[in-house]
């Protein structure tokens, strides 16, 4: 799997805003850039107070305790489990892990001592499916304004720290149900299987499946990804919502990419402009109308092409020769052999204004 890590080359390109330089950038987004690993920010960006990871392959939250500054980190969708590694982060007011694989709740306790902390979401979390999440979670965090987006009001306090006792006990019953299963498929696949309560797995569209199935070592290779099944029997294929399945998903795309591009490659024509005996071949790869016709009393032949109306003038290249003219319309080729020799050099071209047109103008030898 071919993913990106986080480089000087590519913080520098995602900082032109600030003319390149690192090391008094205050924001940055590295979002949808299949990063798999947090590196370097701390050491090279200690002024960053806006981080935007979002939509990438993280698993972990690491490499960040040294940014004082850091006000708004933005981790959602990513394939993180544990809140980890933010004390140092003590400018820290808003953290959104929204979308990520977050199964220890327990594990915000780490934030605790980041008081500045006024924002949490954690919404398509599988933490967020315990009893007393959201309770758990005021009165572990009371510093906390806002959780997923809602107010946090008095009465919820109040009733968050009469409970708190009994609802972190709940909760780690509930992380202990959480548990996890590895299955190896072709001795390299790993996916992770989350066995929740079976409220929870009536929500989801597999549980069925899974309701029949005596235990996970009961799927056979057959069930093990294929490279080379097609890319309907993948996306139709029942999954897990997890880490692996997520990083499956990213190589089946990658793979499809490539096995496309190799094909654009290999069916690509080798364009042939030119016959045998020397002629140029008339070739429309644009699929654009024209007529060409002839100017009696100037001697003139006149190739009016229908170009689009509102195409760039700068994306057509125009060359006359003395037998043909050639028209490159964004890359595509346009060729006409010519019934007469022109005069090249005292060709013109003119695009009109009103229909788009394009008009070239030759005089005849």
């Amino acid at each position: 799997m071919n993913l990106f890590l986080v480089t000087e080359n590519l913080l520098r390109k995602s900082s032109e805003h600030n003319d390149g330089m690192l090391s008094t950038l205050e924001e940055l987004a590295l979002h949808q850039r299949d990063i798999e690993r947090i590196e370097w920010l701390d050491k090279w960006c200690r002024e960053l107070k806006i981080l935007d990871l979002t939509s990438n392959l993280i698993p972990k939250i690491e490499n960040l305790s040294r940014l004082k500054k850091l006000e708004y980190l933005k981790l959602g969708l990513n394939n993180i489990e544990e809140v980890e590694n933010l004390e140092g982060c003590e400018s820290l007011k808003k953290l959104d892990l929204t979308v990520n694989f977050i199964n220890k709740l327990t594990s915000i306790e780490s934030l605790k001592n980041n008081n500045n902390l006024e924002e949490l979401y954690l919404v398509g979390n599988p933490c967020t499916q315990f009893e007393h999440y959201r309770s758990y979670v005021i009165a572990t965090l009371p510093q906390l304004a806002k959780l997923d987006g809602i107010e946090i009001t008095k009465t919820e306090r109040i009733i968050a720290s009469q409970l708190y006792e009994e609802a972190k006990g709940e909760i780690i019953n509930q992380q202990k149900r959480n548990l996890l299963a590895r299955v190896t498929f072709n001795n390299f696949s790993v996916i992770y299987i989350y066995f929740f309560d079976i409220n929870f797995y009536r929500k989801s569209k597999n549980w069925k499946k899974h309701a029949s199935n005596d235990a996970p070592n009961d799927a056979s290779p057959k069930d093990a990804p294929n490279d080379d099944v097609n890319d309907d029997s993948f996306w139709s294929k029942p999954s897990e919502y997890t880490p692996e399945s997520r990083i499956l998903i990213y190589e089946h795309k990658q793979k499809m990419s490539q096995t496309d591009q190799r094909r654009n490659e290999e069916t690509k024509k080798v364009r042939k402009l030119v016959a045998e005996d020397g002629r140029r071949l008339n070739i429309n790869e644009p699929k654009l109308k024209f007529t060409l016709t002839e100017d009696v009393e100037k001697n003139n032949l006149v190739l009016d092409i229908a170009l689009f109306r509102f195409l760039d003038s700068k994306l057509c290249e125009v060359d006359v020769q003395p037998t043909y003219v050639q028209v490159i319309v964004n890359t595509k080729i346009f060729q006409l052999s010519l019934p007469d020799d022109v005069v090249a050099e005292k060709s013109k071209a003119e695009r009109s204004l009103v229909t788009g047109h394009l008009v070239i103008t030759m005089p005849r030898v």
